[in-house]
């Protein structure tokens, strides 16, 4: 965890399903990456092994595009992209000598399509999305297996405390911002999935000797996802611009 004093609801899960023994937290900022592999080579120093890192760290940079600096991008892409990349490039000598493990990247349905207001969180799983397609056609006759997790939306956090507006975006200088404001009742409003799913989804994998490449979670996801196959450009764009309440002239 990069912040101990927020252990409290893991604490808190772990004492109900009596399994506290069984969990060793340790300090990590992904977008440390020197302190990276220290961590790592103390956890194959005590374990032995490591058999399935999830790359489960991020946040997301919310404002439209043309309101997002381009530093706020890039601490956008050092934690959700880089973060990721340094952490698995930290366990790969480990598994490569093991011949085996997981990686699991937990993704999202906005690294396959962009979305408003969020174009820096969709970049930075775009990102993510490549390289790990790539990393598995390189690693998988190691007997390693780099799969995407795509989850929808869900109730974790990412989009409240784990929520950074660009300093821009909140200042009503912006010209987004009147079309910021009605966005965000209307995603207020979307209903946000119980995550045990991606939990779920996360453990299915781990257990599966040869997993696909991608899982979509999540019945949003995977309707936002059909959506964009089958209908034409235009006329998503004009479906999604007319459940947000937006249009050209706002």
């Amino acid at each position: 965890m990069r912040n101990l004093e927020r252990r409290t609801k893991l604490d808190e899960a772990a004492a109900a399903a009596s399994v506290t023994e069984r969990i060793d937290v340790r300090a990590l900022d992904v977008s440390d990456f020197a302190s990276i592999p220290t961590v790592v080579d103390t956890v194959v120093r005590d374990y032995g092994r490591i058999d399935v890192p999830v790359n489960n760290a991020g946040f997301a940079m919310a404002g439209f595009a043309e309101d997002i600096k381009l530093e706020e991008l890039r601490m956008q892409f050092e934690t959700n992209f880089c973060g990721a990349v340094a952490m698995t490039k930290a366990v790969l000598p480990t598994m490569r000598k093991q011949r085996s493990g997981h990686i699991i990247q937990i993704s999202s349905v906005g690294g396959l399509l962009g979305s408003m207001t969020v174009s820096s969180y969709s970049a930075s799983k775009h990102a993510l999305e490549g390289w790990s397609e790539s990393l598995r056609l390189e690693v998988n006759r190691l007997g390693i297996k780099v799969v995407l997790l795509e989850p929808g939306a869900f109730d974790t956090g990412v989009w409240t405390e784990g929520a950074r507006m660009g300093a821009e975006a909140k200042k009503n200088t912006s010209p987004n911002f009147q079309r910021s404001l009605r966005m965000r009742e209307v995603i207020q409003k979307i209903p946000k999935a119980d995550p045990i799913a991606v939990a779920r989804a996360i453990v299915a994998i781990a257990q599966n000797p040869n997993p696909k490449l991608r899982y979509l979670v999540g019945r949003d996801a995977k309707i936002q996802l059909t959506l964009k196959r089958i209908l034409p450009w235009k006329r998503y764009e004009k479906m999604i611009a007319n459940f947000l309440k937006l249009d050209e002239k706002s």
